[in-house]
């Protein structure tokens, strides 16, 4: 029979490995992140992700810099012209055919990591830098940085310019 004293400490265990949770599941999820962007690169003839409407645009970027990049878009489309935003920016490219990703996610505080992904983009090495913020408990992209030309550059310097 189950005294208050095992039940007690059952629902202790219980409420500890609760708390103990979420810290591993938040690295696992920045991870399922950016891993669910790549997959969308992965292999001949893949689609990628179409950063061409303000929903997709919000589903993988934070607010200000999703913000940012909507406006950025609108304007242009006044315009006719495409936007700052020239190619893909998760692969800094164009066009691609990759193979496989290296993904290595670092968590630096609660809700804050980067994602640093190298692959190689028709036989041109490629390493980019995601900084991942958590929003409403999602990941979100913060920044992009590209080394380019022997020097970093940034998504949000693309539409300060």
């Amino acid at each position: 029979m189950l005294s208050r004293r095992h039940l007690l400490l059952g629902a202790a265990c219980a409420a500890l490995a609760a708390l103990a949770a979420p810290a591993s599941a938040a690295d696992i999820s920045a991870r399922a992140f950016v891993t669910s962007i790549y997959d969308a690169y992965k292999g001949k003839n893949t689609k990628g992700i179409m950063l061409d409407n303000a929903r997709t645009i919000r589903r993988y970027f934070e607010p200000s810099l999703a913000a940012l990049m909507i406006k950025d878009q609108n304007e242009a489309a006044k315009r006719g012209e495409v936007g700052a935003l020239d190619g893909d920016p998760f692969i800094d490219a164009q066009d691609w055919e990759i193979a496989t990703f290296d993904i290595a996610v670092e968590e630096h505080a609660p809700g804050k990591a980067s994602a640093t992904v190298k692959f190689t983009n028709v036989d041109t090495p490629k390493t980019v830098v995601l900084d991942l913020v958590k929003v409403k408990n999602e990941w979100r992209i913060g920044e992009i940085t590209w080394r380019r030309k022997d020097k970093s550059e940034t998504l949000r310097e693309i539409f300060r310019q």
